[in-house]
C-alpha cells in the first residue's frame, strides 16, 4: 500500500497553490466569524464537548503516528496523518459553523487561572492559525514523494500540531463552566 513515489514538482506546485487558498479562506472565515453571527434556528452549543473530543483523539492519532514512522512502519503512519487530517478538517468545519452560529462564551475565571487560561487560549489560536498551513505542505511533500524535505518540515511542523491538539480539549474544560 505504501509506496516510494517519484518526486513530481509541477505537482508539488499545484498542491502548495491550493495549500495557500485553502489557507487564505480558512485565515479570512475565522476572522469574520467573531464579527457575522448568522442566525439559523439551530441550537449548536452541543458542538464544543465534540471539538474538545474530536482535538483529543487527534492528539492521540498524531502521538500513534509518530510512534509508527520512529518504528519505520511508513504505510500505518500514513494511514494515522490522513486520520489525524480528517479529524482536524471536522473539527475545522464544526468550529465555523460553531463560531458563525453561536456567541462568544466568555471566560468567567479570576486570578491566576485567568492568566493561565488566556496562556492557553491565545497559544493555541496563535499557532493553530500558524501551523495549519505548514501541516498542508508537510503532507505535500510526502504525497508528491519528496520525503526528505516532508522530514525536514514534519520535524517542527508535528510538536505544534500536537499542543494545538491537546491545548485545545484543556481550553474547553477550562472554558466548560461557563457555557
Amino acid at each position: 500500500m505504501f509506496e516510494r513515489k517519484q518526486p513530481n514538482t509541477a505537482l508539488q506546485k499545484r498542491l502548495n497553490g491550493i495549500a495557500v487558498v485553502v489557507s487564505i479562506v480558512v485565515l479570512l472565515l475565522i476572522g469574520l466569524m467573531r464579527r457575522v453571527k448568522i442566525d439559523t434556528g439551530i441550537d449548536f452549543g452541543f458542538l464544543p464537548p465534540f471539538h474538545a473530543t474530536v482535538n483529543a483523539i487527534t492528539a492521540v492519532v498524531l502521538m500513534y503516528a509518530f510512534y509508527q514512522v520512529k518504528r519505520r512502519n511508513y504505510e500505518q503512519h500514513q494511514k494515522a496523518i490522513y486520520v489525524a487530517a480528517v479529524l482536524s478538517l471536522i473539527f475545522l468545519l464544526s468550529y465555523v459553523v460553531y463560531h458563525f452560529t453561536t456567541p462568544e462564551t466568555k471566560f468567567g475565571g479570576e486570578g491566576l487561572m485567568r492568566s493561565v487560561y488566556f496562556f492557553f487560549l491565545i497559544t493555541h489560536v496563535v499557532l493553530a492559525a500558524v501551523i495549519f498551513p505548514f501541516i498542508l505542505f508537510t503532507f505535500n511533500r510526502a504525497y508528491i514523494g519528496h520525503y526528505a524535505q516532508h522530514r525536514k518540515m514534519a520535524r517542527w511542523v508535528f510538536p505544534i500540531w500536537l499542543y494545538v491538539a491537546l491545548t485545545g480539549p484543556i481550553c474547553y474544560l477550562m472554558l466548560a463552566p461557563y457555557y
